[in-house]
């Protein structure tokens, strides 16, 4: 199962610094929904990392981020992932708190498949997003990226 979350997030990763690369190149044709859910992705993924390691976030969920800082963020989020998949037991459940304050416990392994999955989600927002406003999206199915 280690070795399948190692490679799930290595396609989150190679998506993600794609899309990246295009927030760039393409700034002046991006909206500003692309980018507040593309800050959101990562920051979603922080503060799960964060949960995980038993960390405060540096993060809030909506926080927006500068296209600039896109690539950076998700480095630190796929390093730090990649570091708590070697050393954790992903079966070992976690407690923790939502921004509300919600009390909750997971299996690691739950919150791992969440974070690819909630990554994924709101990667088709941004690809139709950006169809709506004229730039081309990425096709980022999972197959095409094992191909």
């Amino acid at each position: 199962m280690r070795q399948f979350f190692k490679e799930l997030f290595e396609y989150n990763y190679h998506f993600n610094q794609k899309l990246s690369e295009i927030f760039i190149e393409k700034r002046d044709l991006i909206s500003e929904k692309s980018v507040k859910l593309f800050s959101h992705i990562l920051n979603a993924h922080h503060i799960w990392n964060s949960r995980i390691a038993g960390k405060q976030s540096g993060f809030n969920v909506w926080d927006i981020h500068a296209a600039g800082q896109f690539r950076e963020i998700d480095d630190k989020n796929y390093n730090e992932t990649m570091h708590l998949l070697s050393d954790l037991d992903l079966s070992s459940i976690i407690l923790y708190k939502t921004g509300k304050g919600e009390k909750f416990e997971n299996k690691i392994s739950d919150i791992l498949f969440h974070i690819i999955n909630h990554s994924t989600y709101h990667r088709g927002q941004i690809a139709t997003d950006f169809r709506q406003t004229g730039t081309e999206p990425l096709t980022t199915d999972y197959i095409f990226y094992k191909r």
